[in-house]
């Protein structure tokens, strides 16, 4: 069989400032570039769903403030994705090899390899550990977590609270902090009983449910005498409450900020004069600042899966079987919080 000239594609049309929706994407059909040295071409099987890729696509946005080039109109939605080789002119990817690299929301792509980690790297050696966990708790969003304590540096004297807990990226903050870093105490915050449940089997000393009505008053208790370390990926309401928790020169690193992807007016802040009162440091987390941590950061969560260390395993992510037609769909699952742990796309 040749290899394909063509592939599908879903590209930006309409750059939302609100909820994305059916409009917001189009397919189309694009040509494939003939292949460089240095370059393959793969056929994608899986692809990343996450938060941050809402911030690529925010009409208006403004590039020279971004840490990852938007998606201009007309061009393939940005996604990382586990895709396999069909054809080679990269000695150190014969064809057949199996990547997690750039892919996009395509069909068939070609891939400069010559970009190295995080763009593009080969799978392997997993010792029988699903491949798909390579897009997440031993990927991009473990790499996430173990930056994101590493930069406002978390230690085993530390309380720490995470939101977003069940997600992606919490689940595994929850589990370095307990279990790499041994921080004395790991509190979760998540948005189901049975959500908080996993999250306590995980490692956390508690899980908080914010859809509780006393969710306040269970969280000043869980927290008494304040907390060292504040993981944020929801920003909003949450994030203001924290304010409130955190000790006197106690820190926070700030990954997302869900709650408000989708609002062209989100809420202001109430409790910012506790930031100043109390000296706080908050700091922004983009994981492509983790440099030369990263293949260290993803042996080190590699080498504790394979030693039963911490937990990765279905639980740990929601696959979607989806075909290509239905792609834009699976994504906005993300909005939903229907998954738990890490959110893909399985292409069918």
């Amino acid at each position: 069989m040749s290899a394909p000239k063509t592939s599908r594609a879903w590209v930006l049309a309409n750059p939302p400032t609100d909820m994305p929706d059916e409009n917001t994407f189009k397919l189309v059909e694009q040509n494939l570039d003939e292949l460089k040295d240095g370059e393959v071409l793969v056929k994608t099987t899986y692809l990343s769903n996450d938060p941050a890729q809402r911030g690529w696509i925010e009409k208006d946005v403004i590039a020279d403030r971004m840490y990852f080039p938007p998606v201009e109109v007309n061009a393939p939605m940005s996604s990382f994705g586990l895709a396999t080789v069909i054809e080679s002119k990269a000695a150190d990817f014969p064809k057949g090899t199996i990547v997690n690299c750039l892919t996009n929301w395509r069909e068939y792509a070609v891939i400069d390899t010559t970009l190295g980690a995080p763009y593009v790297t080969k799978v392997e050696g997993l010792s029988g550990i699903s491949e798909t966990h390579t897009l997440g708790a031993l990927g991009l969003t473990g790499v996430t977590a173990y930056h994101g304590l590493e930069n406002v540096n978390t230690t085993k004297d530390d309380v720490v609270v995470v939101s977003g807990a069940a997600g992606a990226t919490g689940s595994m903050v929850v589990q370095i902090a307990k279990k790499l870093i041994g921080c004395k105490r790991v509190i979760g915050i998540a948005g189901t009983a049975d959500k908080c449940k996993w999250v306590e089997s995980l490692g956390a000393d508690v899980c908080i449910n914010y859809k509780d009505a006393d969710f306040k008053q269970q969280l000043i208790k869980h927290t008494e005498g304040y907390v060292d370390v504040y993981f944020d990926n929801v920003g909003g309401e949450i994030l203001d409450l924290m304010f409130t928790r955190v000790k006197r020169f106690g820190r926070i690193s700030v990954c997302g900020a869900i709650s408000e992807y989708n609002s062209s007016s989100p809420p202001g802040f109430k409790n910012w004069f506790e930031v100043i009162s109390n000296r706080m440091t908050i700091k922004g987390l983009i994981v492509l600042d983790a440099g030369a941590r990263w293949p260290e950061m993803v042996k080190e969560l590699t080498e504790a899966t394979v030693s039963g260390k911490i937990q990765v395993g279905d639980a740990n992510e929601t696959i979607v079987p989806t075909a290509f037609e239905d792609i834009p769909k699976t994504w906005l699952k993300l909005f939903e919080g229907a998954n738990t742990g890490k959110l893909l796309t399985q292409i069918v």
